[in-house]
């Protein structure tokens, strides 16, 4: 969170010195920023892992996206094809996010892949009940979804 202000602070310095208040002047002053930051993160134990985090979020929304298409083109198949293919179900799928904010953040992104819902977390807060439109084999989709949960954990750890 300290990185982010600092590369933020950077980058509107950055806008100032050079009296550009445009938006591309800005990105510009965040890249600098970044780098800056990125270049002193070893002397400075505040910002212990700032630079890694923009690589992280990149691969997690790539990832993101390819798992939205796939998940959207199997759900369109179905609808357009005359037999349906789907069984829907529910799983019970284990986390390994504690805090609520994870456990939200984890739930809204199955919530937002066609093909399954989130319906609610036990008390204990230790798994998540999700709906499968397609419950063909519910060890691979487990599994597909625990790579969602490592992958959306990995860019707050």
């Amino acid at each position: 969170m300290i990185g982010a202000a600092w590369n933020l602070m950077l980058g509107v310095a950055w806008v100032v010195l050079t009296g550009d208040f445009s938006g591309g002047s800005l990105f510009a002053g965040l890249v600098f920023g970044y780098l800056v930051l990125a270049l002193i993160q070893p002397q400075v134990p505040a910002l212990a892992g700032y630079a890694q985090r923009l690589p992280r979020l990149i691969r997690f929304v790539g990832f993101f996206l390819k798992e939205l298409v796939v998940s959207n083109l199997r759900v369109s198949y179905d609808i357009v094809t005359p037999p349906w293919y789907m069984k829907p179900g529910v799983i019970a799928m284990p986390l390994k996010a504690r805090t609520e904010f994870e456990i939200a953040f984890v739930a809204n992104l199955i919530s937002l892949t066609p093909g399954t819902l989130s319906l609610d977390v036990s008390d204990d807060r230790r798994v998540l009940y999700i709906h499968a439109m397609f419950l063909d084999d519910e060890p691979a989709l487990t599994r597909s979804l625990a790579e969602l949960e490592r992958r959306a954990l990995e860019l707050f750890h």
